[in-house]
């Protein structure tokens, strides 16, 4: 029987380390890419939870305004069947138009400021 021409065949060492090499190499490069990848994500998570929170607060900010408004309204509106006169009538409507002018001025200040924080969170570019 002949001889298989194969079973003589020898890698030359210096192919094996190349090839050996390479593999390293290129595993270096994947777990690279692998643990940038990992750090993009944890930093979009981490905008994520603080633009929620952020937009959470902006929430709990509206419904605490509404409430206090509804309140003051309620308040106004006693003061107004407990009036005596026209002139009180009057009084206590400018001192309600002028109290609800500067309370909303204030509550959009508050709720413009606190969204743009999340526009801000969400515009940042990941790093």
């Amino acid at each position: 029987m002949a001889k298989d021409p194969m079973s003589n065949f020898e890698i030359p060492a210096e192919m094996r380390q190349l090839a050996e090499n390479s593999v390293v190499q290129a595993k270096a490069a994947f777990d690279g890419f692998i643990a940038a990848a990992q750090k993009a994500v944890d930093t979009l998570e981490g905008q994520a939870a603080v633009a929620q929170a952020s937009a959470k607060d902006v929430g709990r900010k509206a419904v605490s305004f509404a409430e206090h408004n509804v309140t003051s309204s309620f308040e106004f509106a006693q003061n107004l069947v407990r009036a005596k006169d026209l002139q009180e009538v009057m009084r206590l409507q400018a001192e309600f138009i002028k109290t609800q002018i500067a309370t909303m001025s204030e509550q959009a200040k508050e709720i413009g400021e606190s969204a743009g924080k999340v526009a801000m969170i969400m515009a940042k570019p990941l790093s």
